[in-house]
């Protein structure tokens, strides 16, 4: 493949794509199949370089990275270096060290990493562990229409999750402490600290938000709280209820207003994942999705995936919505392979537009807010009768781990929308299997000069100079920089790390991953009761 590959996804991109500008939103005309965005309609703002990263994304040097769309400016500029610089600027890696009731945990280790396509980037990811209950949570959070809903669900799930765990007398003793206005027990230790918050203004209002919701746990008298599949369930739902809540409470503070209402009308898709010991359960709303890497005895590798992506593609999802609305809608609940037209997942927190009623959204907005300044999409879909039309329930799926379950991959859909399930088992494989050996083109044969220049030259040639140390980074890398045939190229992966801020959405999404590595021998310890 050669360099010009730049040019032909600029041409490309100019040829499929026909746009009304607006002052701030661009509406298209055309739905191009590279197109990943999941609105139709979509926010638009000036493609200028942000020099401070937030919340996870990363600013590149302008030298990297055009916004111009002009032919003469746009340019290869990334050495194998850069690339590897840029591709491993979002990297996270942990080792799980605490032992759980004298066993060490099931989970050996995580490895996580991010690639934006957005400017700041929407998606987020989030690993806690519950500290009033045992368990670890792995979140991946896929926002659209704006980052707010996934920062807020990035930052809140977990809290709920892990309240609705908790046992009658660990409730009484936070309640305890609210009322006497003592220091509440620790809920959640992040183990990938989520960074500076946008949203550490509205703490107050999220707390009372999540206290209301353990008075009610309270109130139920279930003296070991829910089941886990009920707390995931129940969180799901209670959160985007309280996103739904609190934009229609009276809210003094304009900070506040304006965040809850961004974060109301912008969306998210999220899939997480709780492991306590040999319980694995995973909880679905969207196209994130996961999977795990599985080794039989014979040494092969296998796929199981653990979730359903909720779209059009799933006749499932089909029936739930058609059972859901009057039978005169059923040709217009899904039009173009979307929802209503507009939204691709058929499952997401916020995205009222598509859950309140016309007049709510009306009352809602008319109370003053700039709606332009925030970006907020006033937006009607055709054939809007019945709603809500979406919702945030999950789809928990539960999984006792066995000692050839060797990982799980949580990922948003940037990723699945370039590789399917059993090339991403296969690369986090063949990178498990490159970081077991020790060198062996120079152990197992003399080392000589001749030896050494073909090694780098073949690792030019991949447009590497040194292995990827994180499978997340791995994946990635292979994602964007893959031909139709599986091979990297480097010159691919050069192109698309390096298309204008302007042109990159429509070739790719954000890309969020992360690989969490099951501990075999802890596995089997729980199953020899040890």
């Amino acid at each position: 493949m050669s360099s010009t590959v730049s040019y032909w996804i600029l041409n490309s991109a100019r040829n499929s794509i026909a746009t009304l500008h607006g002052s701030r939103r661009l509406y298209s005309r055309y739905s191009s199949s590279r197109n990943k965005s999941k609105w139709t309609l979509f926010s638009w703002a000036p493609t200028t370089l942000k020099n401070n990263a937030q919340c996870g994304s990363f600013a590149l040097p302008k030298a990297y990275r055009h916004t111009s769309t002009e032919e003469d400016d746009f340019h290869l500029q990334l050495s194998p270096e850069q690339v590897n610089e840029v591709l491993r600027a979002g990297e996270s890696v942990h080792k799980i060290l605490n032992l759980v009731s004298g066993v060490p945990n099931s989970v050996l280790r995580f490895e996580s990493n991010q690639l934006a396509a957005n400017s700041p980037v929407e998606d987020r990811r989030g690993v806690a562990s519950c500290l009033q209950t045992n368990g670890l949570m792995f979140g991946v959070f896929d926002g659209h229409g704006g980052h707010a809903c996934a920062q807020a669900v990035s930052e809140r799930l977990f809290y709920y999750v892990a309240v609705s765990l908790m046992s009658q007398q660990t409730l009484e003793q936070m309640e305890g402490a609210m009322e006497s206005m003592k220091p509440m027990l620790p809920i959640l230790q992040w183990l990938k600290h989520p960074g500076d918050s946008i949203y550490k203004d509205v703490t107050s209002v999220h707390l009372d938000h999540l206290r209301v919701y353990w008075q009610e746990l309270l109130d139920l008298h279930m003296e070991m709280g829910l089941n886990i599949k009920e707390a995931l369930m129940h969180s799901f739902q209670r959160l985007d209820s309280d996103i739904s809540l609190e934009i229609q409470a009276p809210l003094e503070d304009e900070m506040t207003r304006n965040l809850s209402l961004q974060v109301a009308f912008s969306g998210a898709t999220a899939c997480m994942a709780h492991v306590d010991g040999v319980h694995l359960h995973v909880a679905n709303a969207g196209d994130c999705r996961a999977i795990l890497g599985v080794q039989d005895d014979n040494g092969m590798w296998s796929c199981l995936p653990l979730t359903h992506d909720h779209n059009a593609w799933n006749q499932a999802e089909l029936s739930r919505l058609k059972r859901e609305h009057p039978e005169s809608e059923d040709r217009t609940i899904i039009i173009d392979d979307r929802l209503l037209g507009v939204l691709m997942p058929c499952r997401a927190f916020g995205d009222v537009q598509l859950k309140w009623s016309k007049e709510l959204q009306r009352s809602v907005l008319e109370r003053g807010f700039d709606t332009e300044a925030l970006n907020i999409c006033q937006f009607t879909p055709p054939n809007y009768y019945t709603p809500p039309y979406l919702t945030a329930k999950p789809e928990v799926t539960y999984h006792r781990l066995r000692p050839q379950d060797k990982f799980l991959v949580l990922a948003s859909d940037g990723l699945w929308d370039l590789l399917d399930n059993e090339d991403v088992v296969r690369l986090v494989v063949e990178h498990l299997s490159e970081a077991g050996r020790h060198k062996p083109d120079l152990a197992q044969r003399p080392t000589n000069l001749g030896l050494m220049q073909s090694l780098l030259l073949q690792r030019k040639a991949q447009g590497l100079h040194s292995a990827d140390q994180n499978a997340a980074t791995r994946l990635i890398r292979h994602a964007i920089g893959s031909n139709e045939y599986g091979e990297l190229e480097p010159e691919r992966l050069t192109a698309m790390l390096t298309l204008p801020e302007d042109l990159a959405r429509m070739y790719r999404d954000d890309i969020t991953v992360t690989v969490v590595y099951f501990n075999s021998d802890s596995i089997d310890a729980y199953y020899k009761g040890g």
